[in-house]
């Protein structure tokens, strides 16, 4: 008789006994069922799983099985205790949440962090992770660091300041920047931010239990002489900054600006966590150099991301410091999750040394021009208020100034319902906002989209300026 008949039989045994006993009534051992019906243990044991997935019987660890209770009469968990032994919920979670959030189907996005997948370069990545993946020696326990060679590419693309030793190699941008702010400062300390910025940069820190004071920034980056205030006011010895292509603003700081910002960190005594980010996204001209390349004393924490110029699951980052600022980054990285996996690390240092990386690049700057042009241009046609008097000349997003009365929340939540995603720039800032915003992102739709989603996000808008 076959398997299926044998599984078919001891389950029709089993209802029988369910069918005529109470509930928690102990059914036979598998033993029994064996003997009973000369059946192997595998087939019992099938029959079993099928009972339980269908809610008939349980299994007890030890015990045995027994009847299972029927639906109704089960009791409903009561999870209300959680809400006491939890306390209070960490600022930021919503909009976190709500950032990562897939667009619903038909919707036009306008929000994300990540490129549309036709621009990623699925395939090289793909071929490269298969190679890596083929090698018994990826899939072995390497320095905790992680791989020296990799280390090394990332702090040549950090300048001739910091070397491999100095470099950490982390499973993304926001594992390395949660791990920064833990090595380097403690619960109650103060971090100085621009104003606005990156919103996972501001739960983040939060979370860590650091103060959130944001410094004023314009289209040239953060404020110089506030920055230097905000120093002397608060004692701080942290300031995170996104000097190039900054999220959101996609503003650069300027050339005359990096000396002052140096001289305000050393006068201060503190350290710059540079986010590197969007290195790779630079569409017009060429992009500085980073702060860590002039930086003789140690001052800046380099962080260099590849996923948001690659791909969202190309989860390999890199955080570097020198002296004890470096040795605290790396015990913290080991404490959070020992290392990144080795097929990952090897197949990332194959793909950004080969040929099919700088091809990346060059395509990748032409399409975001592309895109970035293309909303531009709807934006001029149908809601030319929208459309910012300064274009960054790089990254993913433009940051769009609203009338002054409008709901930045209340205007994204009508624009959903148009079929448009957008992101209010109110989470942005870690105090009050001065006005409204919309962060708009170019790279998440192809360009033949955007005058249809600005068609959307005006009509959303107009429906917002009748309520209001």
């Amino acid at each position: 008789m076959s398997n299926g008949n044998a599984v078919a039989r001891v389950i029709q045994d089993l209802r029988g006994l369910v069918a005529v006993s109470d509930p928690g009534t102990r059914l036979p051992s598998v033993r029994e069922l064996t003997a009973r019906h000369q059946a192997s243990p595998v087939t019992v044991a099938e029959a079993v799983r099928q009972l339980v997935a269908q809610g008939l019987i349980e299994t007890r660890s030890g015990k045995g099985t027994f009847v299972a209770a029927p639906p109704d009469e089960r009791r409903a968990p009561d999870l209300s205790w959680q809400t006491v032994a939890l306390g209070a919920r960490i600022s930021g979670e919503d909009e976190m949440q709500a950032l990562l959030a897939l667009p619903q189907s038909g919707a036009i996005p306008l929000s994300g962090g990540y490129l549309d997948a036709d621009l990623q370069p699925a395939a090289a990545l793909g071929a490269a992770l298969t190679r890596a993946a083929r090698q018994p020696a990826a899939w072995q326990r390497g320095p905790a660091e992680g791989r020296e060679d990799l280390r090394a590419w990332f702090a040549g693309e950090a300048g001739a300041r910091l070397r491999a030793d100095d470099m950490v190699i982390c499973p993304g941008g926001q594992a390395a920047l949660s791990s920064a702010l833990r090595a380097l400062a403690a619960p109650g300390d103060t971090l100085l931010v621009e104003s606005p910025t990156y919103l996972g940069a501001l739960a983040t820190a939060r979370a860590a239990g650091l103060r959130v004071v944001p410094v004023p920034a314009d289209a040239d980056g953060v404020l110089p002489d506030q920055l230097a205030a905000a120093f002397a006011r608060t004692r701080a010895r942290l300031f995170y900054c996104q000097p190039l292509y900054a999220n959101p603003t996609g503003a650069t700081l300027a050339a005359h600006r990096r000396g002052q910002v140096a001289d305000a960190i050393r006068d201060a005594g503190a350290f710059l966590i540079e986010d590197d980010y969007a290195r790779d996204l630079t569409i017009d001209g060429e992009a500085p150099p980073p702060l860590a390349a002039d930086d003789p004393d140690g001052h800046v924490i380099y962080l260099r991301s590849l996923t948001k110029s690659a791909a969202p699951g190309l989860r390999v980052a890199a955080i570097g410091a020198r002296g004890p600022a470096g040795a605290r980054l790396r015990s913290a990285r080991l404490l959070d999750d020992f290392f990144v996996a080795g097929p990952l690390q090897q197949a990332t240092l194959e793909f950004v040394t080969a040929p099919a990386w700088t091809r990346h690049r060059r395509t990748l700057r032409t399409a975001l021009r592309t895109r970035r042009e293309a909303l531009l241009t709807a934006l001029r046609q149908h809601l030319p208020g929208l459309a910012p008097p300064t274009i960054p000349r790089g990254g993913l997003h433009l940051w769009a100034s609203l009338p002054d009365s409008t709901d930045d929340v209340a205007l994204t939540a009508a624009a959903a319902a148009e079929g448009v995603i957008v992101f209010p720039g109110r989470p942005w800032y870690a105090a009050e906002p001065p006005a409204p915003h919309l962060r708009l992102t170019y790279a998440a739709a192809p360009p033949d989209l955007m005058d249809e989603a600005v068609r959307r996000l005006a009509r959303a808008l107009r429906q917002e300026t009748k309520r209001s």
